[in-house]
């Protein structure tokens, strides 16, 4: 069993361009298998080190690289030549970085959320799947992964009130 994928459509993006370095989760979206779970692994030391901010500032940098996403999943779609490819994973960041938005420190918290994040992302509950299916280009790709951090993140906060 080969690593990385050998898919067509993500030889067409480099990792030596920083869009497409994103786009591809820091290279994590290259892999042959489940790039989505890897995407999402990715993104625990970003949110690690976010986690040592302030809400504010975690806030920001969310909400920025949530709008940078808009265009740099909708950038290297357009580069592959094909919408939402499972390779592009900046979404799955973002929806880690939403889903630990004010959750306490700890690697029990941290797994909680990342299960629950790559739970709505691939059962994809009303209307994540509606949204999924009928919203293009790049804010279609990241919207869903924005709606289950959001779901992700309700579920942790829950956990957070009901057992601490």
């Amino acid at each position: 069993m080969k690593l990385l994928t050998q898919d067509k459509f993500v030889h067409k993006l480099s990792l030596a361009n920083p869009i497409h370095f994103l786009a591809l989760g820091f290279g994590s979206g290259k892999v042959a298998k489940a790039p989505g779970t890897f995407g999402t692994l990715a993104a625990v030391p970003l949110v690690l080190l976010m986690q040592q901010l302030s809400l504010t500032p975690y806030l920001l940098i969310t909400v920025l690289c949530m709008l940078a996403g808009f265009y740099i999943c909708g950038k290297a779609a357009k580069d592959m030549g094909v919408h939402d490819h499972g390779a592009i994973v900046w979404d799955e960041v973002v929806g880690l970085m939403i889903t630990m938005t004010a959750a306490p420190s700890g690697f029990v918290w941290l797994v909680l959320g990342f299960v629950l994040f790559r739970f709505f992302d691939i059962i994809k509950p009303w209307p994540i799947r509606w949204l999924d299916a009928k919203v293009h280009g790049g804010f279609g790709i990241m919207i869903d992964d924005v709606l289950a951090g959001i779901f992700a993140l309700i579920g942790v906060q829950l956990a957070v009130y009901y057992l601490t």
